[in-house]
């Protein structure tokens, strides 16, 4: 209004469109934010239960179908969403964590789906050998995001840390012949310990969101 009164000619029109204009911008902004781990962490959360119950035997451990409803539709959805939710206001870091935790649950699903239906024309003697081969390069994978992102605060470099020695017991235990259930039982109890720490990330990200205080994360391991 003040550039409306100021002027009594073409100018105040003008002055109205420079007024306007940055209005705009904000009307178009202002609804891409938010905090995209506080949807994130949960649907992570919830896939690791699935699979950590899993393994430690709430249902037989041959039953590698039992926890895929979960990973699909809520922990692969869930992440894709948080992935592109996290990309769309600019948080690149956020966005590549969750999209290479989408990307590891939903092709774990098309892994197990796959074996169990026959999809890729593999032989009985080599499921074993597929497997592994998964294992060895999420292994890889999870390493190289634990390292690349120890300037975060330590209770998130301690999630990955959980999940990387999950994937490295289940290799283990898929070394072994036959596959050796007690490993596999105490990398189920491992994930379920990475999903206690993501239900701590979860109550940090939800007291900010709703007005409360931070929750202490620990110092990063990597300064600087």
């Amino acid at each position: 209004m003040t550039a409306l009164d100021a002027t009594a000619d073409g100018s105040a029109e003008s002055g109205a469109h420079t007024e306007e204009a940055p209005a705009a911008q904000a009307a178009a902004v202002g609804p891409l934010a938010g905090d995209p781990a506080a949807l994130g962490l949960p649907c992570f959360i919830m896939g690791a239960v699935a699979l950590g119950l899993a393994l430690v035997g709430v249902v037989p451990q041959a039953e590698l179908g039992a926890p895929l409803a979960i990973i699909l539709g809520a922990t692969s959805m869930g992440l894709i969403i948080t992935t592109i939710w996290s990309a769309a206001i600019g948080q690149t870091a956020v966005a590549a964590i969750f999209g290479i935790f989408a990307a590891f649950w939903l092709s774990y699903f098309i892994l197990v789906t796959g074996l169990i239906r026959g999809w890729f024309g593999i032989a009985a003697a080599d499921v074993v050998s597929t497997v592994k081969l998964f294992l060895i390069t999420w292994l890889i994978t999870v390493l190289m995001l634990t390292l690349a992102t120890l300037r975060l605060p330590v209770a998130f470099t301690a999630v990955f840390v959980l999940v990387a020695l999950t994937v490295l017991l289940v290799l283990l235990a898929y070394e072994q012949t036959p596959t050796s259930s007690g490993l596999l039982k105490t990398a189920g109890y491992v994930l379920l310990a990475a999903a206690a720490g993501g239900i701590y990330l979860f109550f940090n990200s939800l007291s900010l969101a709703t007005g409360g205080n931070a929750l202490p994360l620990g110092r990063p391991t990597l300064k600087g």
